[in-house]
């Protein structure tokens, strides 16, 4: 274990080796018989960890060297403990106000100088521990800060994940129900027209049992990315209904908006090309879509709106499939 240092800064041998005789057992003792050499030797590394000053010296007197070695980074915080036969009031005052951590007057008894020495030391070591846990506290925030910051951005996925379709990536029917409520209080409030279209794989069943249910899981994943790019406005909104239908959210759009989008779901997923042998339609993949239009009142409801579109996609399916029924 290290043992502490001290500086013993005096001009006069006979105070120095008093000092030095009463310290030597205990700390390890530094000696400078002038301004200048104090200096020097303060600025070692580590530096002493307490300095006993006189005050009274031949060229630098003791209140310039406290006052050089405040305002040095390196020796700053170091405890200078004054020592002089200069005992009136006013060097006390001069000396603690300069940055002195103590002042005692010559001739000084031993064990005074022990005591106040060791209270010095104390203080010191309570400092530095102190500062030491604050920086520890510091960087545990920090730390605290940074996995509060990845436990939101987790959170946040995980929020995501649990609104997408595990096998299209798009949004799911629990996201799809939130995004319905959400536009339909919006469209109520705003008296705006709101717009759903369902939609469904013709023929789905016979497509899984012939190419097999990988072959279906890759169709969804296609007719999915489709239907997705064929939305043109970001607040246009398309899910995973469930099994092998889809729905889409239309905020702001009328009867002739409803028309327009359903036609182009339509071409894009017939341009899609994917074979489909046991479509009594066509020999591709096709859908059947059915549409609705409201704007939303007190007497209105949700489930009267999903039923309507539900209605219409059925008729779309009676009347021959590969098209898109909406209002009359």
């Amino acid at each position: 274990m290290r043992r502490e240092t001290i500086l013993i800064v005096d001009d006069e041998k006979y105070n120095i080796n008093i000092l030095k005789e009463l310290l030597d057992k205990t700390y390890d003792v530094m000696v400078a018989m002038n301004g200048e050499q104090a200096i020097k030797r303060a600025n070692v590394s580590p530096p002493p960890d307490l300095i006993l000053l006189d005050i009274m010296m031949p060229g630098m007197d003791g209140f310039q060297v406290l006052e050089r070695l405040r305002a040095d980074h390196a020796t700053s915080e170091v405890p200078i403990i004054f020592i002089t036969a200069m005992g009136n009031t006013d060097d006390e005052t001069k000396g603690l106000a300069l940055g002195a951590a103590d002042y005692i007057a010559k001739p000084f008894s031993p064990s005074v100088v022990l005591a106040r020495i060791q209270t010095q030391l104390r203080l010191k070591s309570s400092l530095v521990r102190e500062r030491h846990l604050n920086q520890q506290l510091v960087s545990l925030s920090d730390e605290l800060i940074q996995k509060n910051s990845q436990l939101i951005e987790l959170n946040k996925t995980l929020q995501d994940l649990a609104s997408l379709d595990g096998l299209t990536g798009i949004p799911n029917r629990r996201r799809f129900d939130e995004y319905l409520q959400q536009e339909w209080n919006r469209s109520m409030r705003d008296k705006i027209p709101l717009a759903l279209i369902l939609i469904d794989i013709d023929f789905f069943k016979p497509f899984n049992d012939h190419y097999g249910h990988a072959a279906g899981d890759e169709c969804l994943k296609k007719v999915a990315r489709v239907l997705v790019a064929s939305m043109v406005r970001t607040i246009d909104f398309v899910a995973r209904y469930g099994g092998e239908e889809f729905v889409c959210v239309l905020p702001e759009t009328d009867a002739a908006g409803v028309h327009l989008v359903a036609q182009r779901l339509l071409e894009n997923v017939v341009t899609l090309a994917h074979p489909h042998e046991q479509s009594k339609v066509a020999a591709h993949v096709t859908i059947s879509l059915g549409g609705a239009v409201v704007i939303p009142s007190q007497e209105d409801s949700l489930q009267l709106f999903l039923r309507q579109a539900d209605e219409r996609l059925y008729k779309a399916k009676a009347g021959g499939r590969n098209r898109f029924v909406g209002q009359d």
